[in-house]
């Protein structure tokens, strides 16, 4: 990406906050909600973080990797880096403090941790085969740049109810998996039209949920206003008071598909009117090769051809997503002598080199195996979440079980996490297993919950659920269910074709713990100790609970944000009643601020800032409410000045009575 992701003052912000943090000046749960912002995410061992390095659509360039290793080798107690199925990449075990500087590093080669944790618009992920495929209808690296540049640090996704996860593909295919995704986009041709296929709603993890068509198809021109309203949607409904049920997928159940999408269409209405204006990225589009092979979930599982004639993509097989200093450093270096500068990370935790020339081909697998690298092998899809090496929501150690386990001679796709939230996507597997603990004659057990079959591309569906098995006992049952198999056509057909009972009798042996055996159950792999489910205050993925009176002041910056481009265009009762949106969020959120109560009317608002808020605040509210009422041009413009400078006085206000409040990336720059 050519655009600047990074920002040297939001870094020099951050490690001003790290300081206030230990010299006790914010508490735990402000510094968490902050710290999250920029990517740096709690372990469970104490004193060390993980930083989650976002890598848009999973490219990535041989300087972008030796910066990664030179933050592992300076600034991390770890020795590995790990690829994640989001294309993210993970550092783990640095110390807070320098959290900072590893940051400067990246910001060197334009790699960003700015929001790839927290409540916000995370990594954006792509097939990672785009603008290489032939059956790809257009490349999605400019709509991927487009978006996260749209996104990053846009005040709608500042302080979100929850976390969003967005993927697109440039064609049916859909190798990037819109099915599991809260937004997910699919390149289409439509009887002679190109456009784009949006989904929305899908997740795993807690309740896991297939996506919804909400648009059959759309232009291009029209991508991030669907994105935007889908975005704005989930700010406005989901809960943020039940943090477990406030993922979009959620509002789909709340409710109903049809109800959704009459909400989905309010949003968009007001979204499209308010950037209509608005640049868009462009691709080039094509029929694409509907004959072409499918790189599957992640990536090829070998040296293709790309559409590019003459020119290969190269996988390389990581083990587990991970990879050691000097692996990055060797990969960065035989990549540039040999002028390859495109590199991809995918969702299958490898990494691919794009447009090889076949003459080469040999000469990499040469030089990549004296790195301990290789293409990938029949039977070694496998990949796992961190589980209990360091995640504080780990169950059980999801890692050291995926090297046991192996996809056998069909090359089956094994899908590991260490507790129900599912970072691995077990519900994507055609083998996916997730940890828990049972209690069984009165001991705690680990178990692994199986899912059979899934596949989340195109014409695909979610995993059946399957019995749930022993740990110990785990790798005979996948073992039997591959032998049971025995290659009858594809595992997704294959588990369709037989009834759930099937899958129970067929492992029932393995399920049954008795008695006088539950001493050999109680160890979970590669830990001697029994085995116990730690209570460590909870995870992070669900990010920090923010105080309401911030969310309010960022929600406003959206609402000001429509209100300009609306007022330039000249729909100025459209752009009063965003104004009316701004008194009405902040003054709710100061009546809040003293423990009231009040609607969004204005004048219900306007009679608790008087009882509440005595003074000139409350009386400029109210003189400003009344105001909003003249759709002149002149008279608006005038008024909504003064509605900024009064936003600014709110926020001044709001601070005296908090002052670890950090409101500045949500105040009128020039108010």
């Amino acid at each position: 990406m050519n655009e600047k992701l990074t920002n040297s003052e939001e870094i020099d912000r951050f490690e001003a906050a790290v300081e206030s943090y230990f010299n006790l000046q914010i508490d735990v749960e402000r510094f968490t909600a902050i710290r999250l912002q920029q990517g740096v995410y709690g372990q469970r061992q104490e004193g060390v973080n993980m930083l989650r390095v976002k890598v848009p659509g999973g490219s990535i360039n041989p300087e972008q990797l030796n910066a990664i290793a030179d933050v592992l080798d300076t600034h991390s107690q770890n020795d590995t880096v790990h690829v994640t199925t989001r294309q993210d990449i993970q550092i783990h075990s640095v110390p807070l403090r320098e959290a900072p500087a590893a940051m400067r590093i990246f910001e060197k080669v334009n790699l960003t941790t700015r929001e790839a944790c927290g409540n916000t618009v995370r990594n954006m992920t792509a097939c990672p085969m785009a603008g290489v495929c032939d059956r790809e209808h257009v490349d999605v690296t400019p709509h991927i740049e487009g978006a996260v540049l749209h996104f990053l640090r846009n005040p709608l996704s500042q302080q979100m109810p929850r976390k969003m996860k967005m993927s697109l593909s440039g064609c049916e295919a859909d190798c990037a998996q819109a099915m599991i995704h809260d937004v997910g986009i699919v390149a289409v041709a439509d009887d002679g039209r190109f456009g784009f296929r949006v989904y929305a709603g899908g997740g795993l993890g807690h309740k896991p949920h297939e996506a919804i068509v909400v648009e059959p198809f759309i232009e291009e021109k029209d991508l991030l206003i669907v994105m935007e309203a889908l975005v704005s949607l989930h700010n406005r409904y989901s809960d943020r008071v039940k943090r477990a049920k406030s993922r979009i997928k959620f509002l789909v159940d709340r409710f109903g598909v049809e109800g959704f999408l009459e909400k989905y269409r309010e949003e968009l209405a007001l979204t499209r009117s308010a950037l209509a204006q608005h640049a868009y990225p462009v691709g080039n589009w094509k029929k694409g090769g509907e004959e072409g092979p499918v790189c599957g979930q992640g990536a090829p599982r070998r040296a293709v051809e790309q559409k590019q004639k003459g020119f290969y993509t190269f996988p390389i097989a990581l083990t587990i997503g991970n990879l050691e200093s000097y692996q990055l450093r060797g990969v960065a270096q035989i990549a540039q002598r040999h002028g390859l500068s495109d590199l991809r990370t995918t969702q299958d935790q490898n990494l691919m080199v794009m447009n090889v020339p076949e003459t080469l081909l040999q000469t990499l697998r040469s030089e990549f195996a004296q790195l301990g690298l290789r293409e990938p092998e029949v039977g070694d899809d496998v990949i796992a979440c961190p589980g209990t090496t360091t995640c504080r929501l780990g169950i059980t150690s999801s890692m050291t079980v995926a090297g046991k386990l192996n996809g056998g001679k069909n090359d089956l796709r094994i899908r590991v996490s260490g507790c129900h939230n599912g970072c691995a996507q077990p519900e994507t597997g055609d083998i996916g297993i997730y940890g828990e603990g049972r209690r069984l004659h009165g001991k705690l057990v680990p178990h692994y919950q199986m899912y059979l079959g899934g596949n989340g591309m195109g014409g695909g569906a979610l995993a059946v659920k399957g019995p749930s098995v022993p740990s110990a006992r785990i790798e005979e049952a996948v073992s039997r269910l591959q032998e049971a198999h025995a290659g009858e056509g594809s595992f997704f057909s294959w588990v369709r074709s037989r009834s759930q009972d099937y899958f129970q009798e067929l492992l029932a042996d393995l399920v049954e713990v008795k008695a006088d055996e539950i001493l050999s159950m109680l160890q979970d792999h590669g830990d001697a100790r029994e085995f116990k489910v730690l209570q460590l205050g909870g995870g992070e993925c669900a990010g920090a609970s923010q105080v309401r009176i911030g969310s309010s002041f960022f929600e406003a910056a959206h609402e000001r944000r429509y209100r300009d481009a609306l007022f330039m265009q000249r729909k100025y009762g459209e752009a009063a009643k965003c104004a009316e949106a701004i008194l009405s969020l902040i003054g709710q959120g100061l009546v809040q601020l003293h423990g009231g109560n009040v609607g969004s009317a204005l004048p219900e608002i306007a009679v608790g800032l008087k009882s509440l808020v005595p003074g000139k605040l409350s009386e400029l509210f109210e003189e400003l409410a009344l105001k909003l009422h003249s759709l002149e041009a002149d008279s608006l413009s005038s008024i909504f000045k003064v509605i900024d400078v009064w936003t600014t006085d709110a926020a001044e206000y709001c601070l005296q009575h908090d002052s670890q409040l950090d409101l500045s990336e949500a105040l009128p720059r020039a108010a």
